[in-house]
């Protein structure tokens, strides 16, 4: 399927690896320039290698837990493209942790920081960029977390689930601008991220018997959506999450 995306500026946030990369490898060949955010300087050249250093991909370093570094992304940004097409929020981090009564403050505000509070830095800067210039689409990553409590996954599901309620919020406020905003939301895919689950046969059995598809998700099964959210062929839907799960919701 061709989604047309020629000479759109895309940034996409946790690109260096898993589902991030796979959505910047797919946004070049389909004709983007691709600005690649991530962490760690290290992580951004070894994607950019395995990307074979594109001319049409730009490298940033930036913690979209910290406003400072969104701050000089969004700079940086300007400076050199002076506008931005596509956002894909993709940045994501969970840990095991217990049940809320027993969960450690700090541990709670580590998870809710990196997914949702610097999805809404990344957001708010955006949103700024494309209400100004009147036209844009986001698409943030979320999880079907966020729709089940899952045991162990407590406050990544409930930062999904804000991501969500975020995504519906955007939406009404920027429609008027032109500016789609949407969500993927997949179940268990099969990416280092997940490797603890899937690798582990009894669990990753226990998981797929959920499916009524029979099978975990691959990496290609979440970016085709992603890409057709954030290409013209949307252009009449916003505030939605696309539910990536082979049926697990539905039964």
């Amino acid at each position: 399927m061709n989604f047309d995306l020629k000479d759109k500026t895309a940034l996409v946030t946790g690109g260096s690896r898993g589902i991030g990369l796979e959505i910047a490898r797919s946004l070049l060949k389909e004709g983007a320039k691709v600005i690649l955010c991530s962490r760690k300087k290290e992580g951004l050249e070894a994607a950019a290698v395995t990307l074979k250093k594109s001319e049409a991909l730009t490298l940033i370093p930036a913690h979209i837990g910290k406003l400072d570094d969104v701050d000089a992304l969004f700079a940086a940004i300007q400076e050199k493209f002076d506008h931005l097409d596509i956002l894909i929020n993709n940045v994501g981090m969970n840990l095991i942790t217990p049940g809320i009564a027993d969960l450690d403050p700090g541990l709670w505000q580590k998870i809710i920081d990196t997914n949702l509070s610097g999805t809404f830095r990344v957001c708010q800067k955006a949103a700024l960029m494309m209400r100004t210039q009147g036209f844009g689409k986001i698409v943030s990553i979320s999880s079907i977390a966020g729709r089940k409590a899952t045991p162990g996954m407590g406050i990544y599901g409930i930062a999904k689930a804000g991501i969500e309620m975020m995504t519906k919020v955007l939406a009404a406020e920027l429609a008027l601008f032109n500016v789609q905003v949407n969500a993927v939301a997949p179940a268990m895919v099969r990416t280092d991220f997940s490797k603890p689950f899937w690798s582990n046969k009894e669990l990753c059995d226990h998981v797929t018997a959920t499916i009524p598809m029979g099978k975990i998700a691959q990496i290609e099964d979440v970016v085709k959506p992603v890409l057709f959210l954030a290409s013209e062929g949307s252009s009449y839907i916003t505030g939605q999450t696309l539910v990536v799960d082979g049926g697990a919701t539905a039964i």
